[in-house]
């Protein structure tokens, strides 16, 4: 059999239903055996970039290994950022590029370069197949790296003429593993006796907790020692419910922020990882002084990799958690469970001071035009069905949308890591083919949407009925917000009017761009139509464009 054959089989035997790629002469092969694999759907895209987010997102709303296919050097290249930021999300891939014949390797053919070392510092491994017969152990290996915790793309390189040549190594079935390690009964111990010592205890939940369906254990933990839950800043989940009296929001980007933010903390419980994800330097520790810090985590690498622990577990965030609560709730005194309903009775009392203080912010920007972000995020909830998915690249209307939104659990929200602009268009892609039967909304900004615009296409292309939501500002908000911190962190000593900055002169035009890829699309101007048009959008499942009028900054 020839080698292309070997990754086909590979592909199916690891239960890939999807290819997400943009294809060039060297993927031929792949290509051209796709009608003898009707079990497998190859999702074009105009650019790479758009194959590995959307690819990344589609591992993230599946739990499953996802396929990325590229093409030789520059493409490779045009994904690289996509491929970093699926390293941050911790998403399972299997990125593969089409490489150029070995045989022209000395001659430096066009699009030729040494992929594997392109691929490499973003990337949990990253290899070239040399010949037929390394394809079925190498592609094994490929996914069990890709799948094995912590989570990550892999990248494998594979040159056409060795997809051409005969070998005998067929296809390997997956390894049956079982992965999800029971928590050391003495660490989950020590955890329980710190928590019900302590009298301020703090949860910190990352993205773990909802991807190993742990949500409603750490529901159970949170109110049995009356807990604020935290969020990491940037997240692809929502690991608690965000209606739950006990959930404080996102963290800052800073320590000094975040230490801030958990001040009041005698012990803080780190769940998942890595944390913290900052934008900007601030001495000192991300955690107040004195306090305790421990850390449940389901890999060694990351467990204390950032921060030293009191304490520290390496175990299945799902049974951790609920061994954890079990433990807490049996041995906890009258007195320290009369300690916790108050300390919950006080986080309800703060959480709807902090509703009715976002109420009385949305009442006062009630009326502003171009309209406020709190407006515009409240009008998208109110024209929304409940099992909606949040696609979310709001940027700086995210703590609005946050606010405005109640996520229940494991796919409800969908969000980027790393910090790299363009992943809500093209993870709208992929979360809409790993979840079909639910109506999949992409939020984004202007600038965000120009990174991945041709996602459009895709959608069209294939008929996924994602309905994209841009919010236009003409500005690239949050670099003008970045300019003033870095003004105050640094003493520039500057006022100068922010430079590059605007997306105007010309306006970018939306609705005309989507006509152009085949998807219908309508400019909102007033925040009073956006409820109608999103009901609409969504009941007419088709790929629709919103572009939503929205304020610069103040």
């Amino acid at each position: 059999m020839r080698g292309r054959r070997v990754v086909m089989d590979s592909l199916v035997s690891n239960g890939v239903s999807h290819i997400f790629g943009n294809p060039g002469t060297t993927e031929t092969p792949l290509l051209d055996s796709l009608v003898s694999y009707p079990q497998i759907e190859y999702v074009m895209t105009l650019h790479e970039g758009v194959a590995v987010g959307a690819a990344s997102f589609h591992a993230q709303a599946t739990g499953r290994a996802a396929v990325a296919n590229l093409h030789v050097a520059p493409g490779l290249g045009n994904a690289i950022g996509a491929i970093y930021g699926a390293l941050k999300a911790n998403s399972p891939l299997v990125v593969t590029a089409g490489q150029q014949d070995t045989r022209m390797r000395l001659a430096n053919p066009v699009l030729g370069h040494d992929l594997v070392a392109m691929a490499a510092p973003v990337t949990k491994w990253s290899v070239q197949v040399e010949r037929a017969d390394e394809l079925a152990p190498l592609l094994r290996r490929a996914f069990k790296v890709a799948t094995d915790a912590p989570r990550g793309p892999v990248f494998v390189s594979l040159p056409i003429n060795v997809l051409e040549q005969e070998t005998d190594v067929e296809a390997i079935a997956p390894d049956k593993l079982w992965r999800s390690s029971q928590p050391d009964p003495a660490g989950i111990e020590e955890f329980a006796s710190l928590l019900l010592k302590s009298g301020r205890p703090t949860i910190v939940a990352g993205d773990d907790v909802a991807r190993s369906g742990a949500s409603q254990a750490l529901v159970a933990l949170a109110e049995a020692i009356g807990a604020p839950v935290w969020f990491e800043g940037l997240r692809a989940h929502a690991p608690f419910p965000t209606s739950h009296p006990n959930y404080r929001q996102s963290l800052p980007a800073d320590a000094a922020q975040v230490r801030k933010a958990l001040s009041d903390a005698d012990l803080v419980l780190l769940l998942g990882g890595p944390f913290f994800e900052d934008i900007w330097y601030a001495e000192g520790s991300h955690f107040p002084d004195g306090a305790v810090v421990v850390q449940i985590e389901e890999s060694p690498e990351r467990l204390a990799f950032n921060h030293r622990l009191d304490g520290g577990i390496v175990g299945d965030m799902a049974a951790s958690i609920a061994s954890l609560a079990k433990i807490v709730s049996a041995r906890q005194s009258a007195e320290f469970k009369l300690a916790a309903e108050r300390r919950n009775q006080a986080l309800a009392e703060l959480s709807a001071r902090d509703r009715e203080a976002h109420r009385a912010r949305l009442e006062k920007a009630w009326n502003r035009e171009p309209s406020s972000m709190a407006r515009v995020t409240a009008e998208l909830r109110r024209g929304l069905p409940d099992n909606v998915v949040i696609v979310d690249e709001s940027i700086t209307a995210s703590l609005d949308l946050a606010r405005s939104f109640d996520y229940r659990g494991f796919g409800d929200y969908f969000g980027g890591r790393g910090g790299g602009i363009g992943q809500g268009f093209s993870g709208a892609i992929g979360v809409k083919v790993a979840m079909p039967d639910r109506p999949v909304v992409a939020v984004s900004g202007d600038g965000s949407a120009m990174y991945s615009i041709q996602a459009l296409w895709t959608a069209a292309h294939h008929k996924l009925a994602i309905v994209f939501v841009i919010l236009s500002n003409r500005q690239y908000r949050i670099l003008k917000h970045n300019v003033d911190v870095w003004r105050q962190n640094f003493e520039a000593g500057t006022q100068h009017p922010y430079q590059q900055m605007d997306l105007t002169g010309p306006d970018l035009d939306f609705v005309h761009l989507a006509a152009g890829m085949g998807v219908e699309g309508v400019r909102v101007e007033k925040a009073g139509d956006i409820a109608a048009v999103m009901e609409r959008a969504v009941a007419g499942n088709r790929p629709y464009l919103v572009e939503i009028a929205i304020e610069g900054k103040r």
